[in-house]
């Protein structure tokens, strides 16, 4: 492991920020890629989610921004709304070493007119999807000509996504002199000639086989299509883990598959491309602050879903791609925890299933699907309830405001409130199950920061 004290560019203030974020050591995408960034070469990885590739560009874009040059120095592009948050929510904390550094988010799903207002005072950095942004640039409410670094985030997704034309349209926007960051969890085809395309000279990193996976024992069972969904439950209700994402083709499958575990007292939540983008935000919330144990989505929407420990992953069909699998499934079994995913195999997948086994280049582990007791009703009951309290950001809605009211005139114990999340406009908290219903009267009956509450209990 190589410490960040090795990089002689970063200033003091910044390791000290570091340390008080956990950050010690590099991972291994980081020693590789933040020498060639912080010269300001350009760089293209390969870097699975979780492998620390944000803070590798954070950390290198960061340095070259100059505070008081109020123009956009820095754009990040994202293929999703909750990636593009999660990435700007790093940034954020990494920018505290200096200060007066402006970060926007510009995603869909949100006023235009609203983005308009902020970008009256231009930014230092930008994260965003291709067609926000690029959608503001044909506005002209964004520029981008004084632009030093351009970040292409899970490269291959917005790719898979369509937005090649968008990306293009973007970065033809931009100085030919900038710097391009790369980054990409699979390497199709694809990837190369939009490199090609971008970049200049780049530093080509890959800082491991994409078959390499963490400790995860993967399990493979047999069953037709009608025989899934009692497998499924079977399986969920026998192991009971405490978080599980299951991956579906569809989105109708997703919606149907939810539904059925619902149904059995298993709860779920389907998290799909269909749904508006409130509904995502607040299923992402829900999962992620154990308000929901099962989350039933596509590879596409779980792109960006950022679960420190997630205990077992479902393929309740396998992906068409290896490569995608192997993505799918790297999701659990992070940080030296131990993973466990199952893949689900109708006959007519058996070919994939073929091309997977010579993808990992070892055998498969089938199992008979007589070890699960199909028709055991085993609940599998969320320990959490999530409250969507009218009121986050822009009202100047604390998390400490939060759990004083709770704590305070409504009788919670500290150990009863969980995760609280804060978006403009609203703020959602976790409370114990048990204690939802009778909380959400007492928040009503009360007030935060000396103004009445207005609270609904997020409910399937």
């Amino acid at each position: 492991m190589t410490a960040f004290t090795t990089l002689t560019d970063l200033p003091a203030s910044q390791i000290a920020n570091l340390n008080d974020m956990g950050y010690t050591e590099m991972t291994p995408v980081q020693a590789a890629t933040l020498p060639a960034i912080l010269a300001r070469r350009d760089v293209r990885a390969q870097a699975k989610t979780g492998s620390g590739k944000t803070a590798a560009f954070g950390i290198g874009l960061l340095q070259h921004i100059d505070s008081t040059r109020f123009v956009t120095q820095a754009l990040v592009l994202c293929p999703t709304r909750e990636l593009a948050d999660q990435v700007s929510n790093v940034l954020r904390q990494l920018a505290r070493f200096t200060r007066n550094i402006k970060i926007l988010t510009l995603c869909g799903g949100q006023p235009i007119s609203a983005q308009r207002d902020s970008l009256v005072h231009a930014p230092h950095i930008v994260v965003g999807t291709p067609g926000r942004i690029l959608d503001h640039l044909q506005r002209e409410t964004l520029k981008l000509d004084q632009l030093a670094t351009l970040v292409l985030d899970e490269a291959d997704r917005m790719l898979e996504m369509g937005f090649r034309d968008d990306m293009e349209a973007v970065a033809a926007r931009t100085p030919a002199s900038r710097q391009t960051l790369l980054f990409s969890a699979t390497w199709p085809e694809s990837i190369a000639s939009l490199s090609a395309r971008f970049q200049r000279d780049a530093l080509h990193v890959a800082t491991e086989e994409v078959s390499e996976l963490p400790a995860i024992e993967q399990e493979f069972i047999e069953a037709s299509p009608k025989e899934k969904l009692p497998l499924l439950q079977a399986l969920l209700a026998q192991r009971q883990p405490a978080s599980c994402v299951v991956f579906c083709n569809t989105k109708r499958e997703c919606d149907d598959v939810a539904a059925a575990l619902n149904q059995q007292d298993i709860s779920a939540l389907a998290l799909h491309g269909d749904l508006e983008q409130r509904d995502r935000e607040r299923v992402l919330i829900r999962f992620a602050n154990g308000s929901g144990r099962v989350l039933v989505a596509t590879d596409v929407a779980a792109r960006g879903l950022d679960i420190k420990a997630l205990a077992m992953v479902v393929n309740y069909q396998l992906a068409w791609d290896p490569e995608v699998h192997v993505h799918r499934i790297g999701r659990t079994g992070r940080a030296g925890e131990q993973g466990s995913a199952v893949s689900l195999v109708a006959p007519d997948e058996m070919a994939r299933a073929h091309a997977l086994e010579d993808f990992l280049q070892q055998p498969l582990n089938w199992l008979a699907a007589s070890i699960l007791k199909k028709g055991a009703r085993q609940p599998l009951p969320a320990a959490m309830m999530t409250l969507c309290i009218d009121g986050g950001r822009k009202a100047k809605i604390r998390p400490g405001d939060i759990l004083g009211a709770l704590t305070g005139e409504a009788g919670m114990r500290a150990d009863q409130i969980g995760k609280i999340d804060i978006t403009p406009s609203h703020a959602y908290v976790a409370v114990a199950a048990g204690e939802a219903k009778a909380t959400l009267v007492k928040l009503k009956q009360g007030k935060i920061k000396g103004k009445s509450v207005r609270a609904i209990l997020l409910k399937d």
